[in-house]
Parts: C-alpha cells; structure tokens; sequence
C-alpha cells in the first residue's frame, strides 16, 4: 500500500498571458470563481482529501497569494466592529493552519516540470500530490479524494494520473493515456502521448491536472532535457519514469473546468454560481433575459 498522502504541489508561477489585460497586475490563480480565488478552490479539494502541508511554487509578483493565505489583522479588526461575524468566521475557515504552507520560487518560466522540480527539498522523499490550479473538479467528494482512495488498491511505488472523456477533435490539445488492465477504479497505463495527432492518439482520455507522483520524478526532472517550447515538461518525465515505475489512470466522478481558458472560466463561474441557493435564481433570470435577446 502507498504512503499516506500528506503534502501537495500548487504550480503557481505562470504568467497568465491568456487572461491579459486582467492578470497584467493580478495573478490569475487569484481571478474569482464567484467569490473565491481559483487558488482557493483548488486548496479546498487539497484539504479535504486529508493533505496537511500545501506547497506553492510561486514567482514574480506572486506575493498576493501568499498574503490570501496570511490573516489580514486590519481586515479582521473591522468585520469585527461590523458585527460581521459570518464572514470573520469564514476567512478563519479558510487559512491553512500555522505551519502548514510553504513557498519557494520558479526564477524562471522553463515549465510545469520545471517548476515541480523546484519544490523537491519541501517535498522530501515522499509521494505527493500535484494539483493545477487553473484546472477545478467539481464534484464531492473531490478529485484528489478520489485519487487517494484508489491508490489503497494499488502498489506502494504507484503513480496516479486523474483523466477525463475528450472529443477527439480536441484531443491534439492535451496529454493522452493508453489504456491498460483495470485496477480496482484505476487502470494501468500503457503510454503517455503529448498532444497527439487525432489519429494517433491511443484512447480519447487525457490528462486532467491532478496527480499523485512518487519522489523519483525529481531524479528524472533534474536531467530531462527541455521539450515542446523550450520548456522541461513533466509528461516526458512521467513517460521517463514509467519505465521503472507502475502508473495507472482514473477516471473521476465530477467535471472538470479548464479556467486556464475565457470559456471554462466563465462556465464554472456559471456552474460554482448555479450551486448557490442566495444566487442561482437571480442569475436563472439573468441568462434567461440575455438569451431573449439575441
């Protein structure tokens, strides 16, 4: 059986080009999903799939979000002489216990492999998690829950990867998996295809942002060669390692949301809102008045 999962990665050092003129100042793990940080988000799935110390491997003009995750006295001081009990009580909910966040920095922008890489001495010689945090599940219990869950059937040395159903005519877009022998809910994985043409890609399930990672792949990390753009990437490193080590994928239960683009952005923001009793019928009404007009 694999160790327990205590600690996890949130890549957090991306410029954000995609979201320009709105993260020329603002990170974009900070643009809001309704009224979180997608930041937020993705550490809420973290912390409640039991991990205990959250790992933010940050960059230039990333502070912010190691301020989200510091009290703020001045702030609290005024929710207080407000009478604003709910929401003081729900900024508390939200910190990470003293001691449990880390930060260390990506100098520069060499890629996703990269920048796991540089959380290796905070990570130590354990398994982990990897989370996006421009990717949200939404689904309870979350993706990483699940993900933990499966590795009890799995090998002590085991990688996971979460995946999801594709259209095949986006498949060129994203990591894709072979598929292999069933494993409890997993599966093994046979291959690992970045960005495959249509044709060749060898199932229509791809890699989705979430992942649980043994500690080799920092060996493997350290002397992969850079790939696609210039830039070391954590695919060919997983393909590296699993020459020596077991990965198996799971399909989770849930949707995912790709908030690293304008449209998945805008579709959870839709889908987190739609959950909310104090705002779904006023925003029902509000699409149903803009779809009356076009």
């Amino acid at each position: 059986m694999m160790k327990t999962i205590r600690k996890a990665v949130f890549p957090v050092a991306g410029l954000g080009t995609r979201f320009l003129p709105a993260t020329k100042a603002l990170p974009k793990e900070m643009l809001p999903v309704v009224d979180r940080p997608l930041i937020q988000h993705v550490v809420d799935e973290a912390r409640g799939a039991g991990i205990e110390h959250f790992i933010f491997v940050t960059g230039r003009n990333k502070a912010v979000i190691e301020d989200h995750f510091d009290r703020q006295f001045e702030l609290e001081v005024t929710l207080k002489e407000r009478g604003k009990r709910g929401d003081l009580r729900s900024l508390s909910q939200d910190l990470p216990g003293p001691g449990t966040t880390s930060f260390t920095r990506q100098q520069l922008p060499l890629g996703l492999g990269h920048a796991v890489w540089c959380a290796r001495e905070l990570v130590g010689n354990e398994p982990f998690a990897l989370l996006l945090p421009d990717v949200l599940v939404k689904h309870n219990p979350g993706c990483l829950a699940q993900m933990i869950a499966a590795t009890r059937n799995l090998d002590g040395r085991a990688n996971i990867i979460a995946v999801e159903e594709t259209p095949l005519s986006r498949i060129h877009m994203y990591g894709v998996v072979g598929v292999g022998k069933p494993k409890g809910k997993a599966f093994s994985i046979t291959g690992m295809v970045e960005k495959p043409a249509r044709e060749a890609a060898p199932s229509n399930l791809t890699i989705t942002g979430r992942y649980i990672l043994q500690p080799d792949i920092f060996d493997v990390l350290e002397k992969q060669e850079t790939g696609a753009g210039g830039e070391i990437q954590l695919t060919d490193a997983m393909i590296q390692l699993s020459k020596s080590q077991p990965f198996y994928g799971l399909k989770f239960d849930g949707r995912a949301y790709d908030c690293g683009s304008k449209i998945g952005f805008l579709a959870a923001n839709i889908a987190y809102a739609l959950d909310r009793d104090d705002i779904a019928p006023a925003l029902l009404d509000e699409i149903n008045t803009l779809l009356a007009k076009r």
